[in-house]
């Protein structure tokens, strides 16, 4: 067919990597495309459309016409909106194309609101809230987990992060001022630590799936959850100390200037610009 033949005159496997994936910065290329956050823009039907074109393409069924850069941009928004191992639709908090300016704005307004305990507690409760649902929308589909599971989680980890963070607080009202501004990542440092492993137990209990190059499927390992995991603990909290760590040293030193004190209503969304940029 000419749908068949356009395939062919391409000569495209729509699931091959566009960069090589066995350098470093093969993968940060690819994970930059699905992260992009203009995806979160596309509307609904735009993403269902791409769907079908990266589904069409597997089967060999492409649209007359279609070129290979229509193609690859629908493999982008496919790969930033569907689930890698279900094929189903995610929320949109959950995605990880939402990732930089959700994570933006609740950082900062963890910076910024961090002297009080009840502003403590709120920020806490809200940051615990959307791990639980990134995680809940990312977790592994041959692993399930129940709504009891997922509530012991997010109750477990929302409370490690209020008992962190309202501990340290009133431990540093008599320490440096900029103890107390480093509580946040405490908290979140500690919430790491409890949410990921119980949001992901079913892994570690049963074991995740081990492929070879060629997917094909050699077992299941306990030792390969436990390791991956592990490693996305790692990652959450290092991906959040440049922000949480350097953003507070250097508001600190901000707030000191006569006109940083004039425009205080400011400190909040120049935090969370701030949270982008580091």
């Amino acid at each position: 067919t000419c749908a068949k033949m356009a395939t062919v005159a391409l000569g495209f496997n729509i699931d091959t990597p566009r960069w090589d994936q066995s350098t470093f910065m093969g993968r940060l290329k690819h994970f930059l495309n699905i992260t992009d956050p203009r995806t979160v823009l596309v509307p609904e039907e735009e993403l269902d459309r791409a769907k079908a074109l990266v589904e069409g393409c597997r089967a060999g069924l492409v649209p007359p016409g279609s070129s290979q850069e229509q193609l690859l941009y629908a493999k982008k928004l496919y790969d930033s909106a569907f689930h890698p191992d279900s094929g189903e639709k995610m929320n949109l908090i959950g995605r990880m194309s939402f990732q930089v300016p959700g994570g933006m704005a609740i950082t900062g307004c963890m910076l910024q609101f961090y002297r009080t305990v009840p502003a403590v507690v709120f920020w806490q409760w809200v940051n615990q809230s959307f791990n639980a649902i990134v995680n809940y929308t990312n977790r592994n589909a041959a692993s399930p987990i129940t709504l009891r599971q997922i509530g012991v989680a997010y109750v477990t980890a929302t409370s490690a992060a209020l008992v962190t963070a309202v501990g340290l607080n009133l431990y540093t009202k008599r320490a440096p001022p900029l103890l107390a501004r480093w509580v946040p990542f405490a908290a979140v440092a500690a919430a790491n630590c409890v949410n990921i492993p119980m949001m992901r137990q079913q892994e570690i209990i049963n074991g995740i799936t081990v492929t070879d190059g060629d997917n094909n499927e050699l077992g299941r390992s306990r030792r390969a959850a436990v390791k991956g995991i592990a490693q996305v603990v790692l990652s959450r909290i290092t991906m959040a100390a440049p922000g949480m760590i350097i953003l507070p040293i250097i508001m600190e030193r901000l707030e000191k200037f006569t006109f940083m004190q004039r425009i205080r209503v400011l400190h909040g969304p120049l935090q969370v610009l701030l949270c982008g940029g580091l």
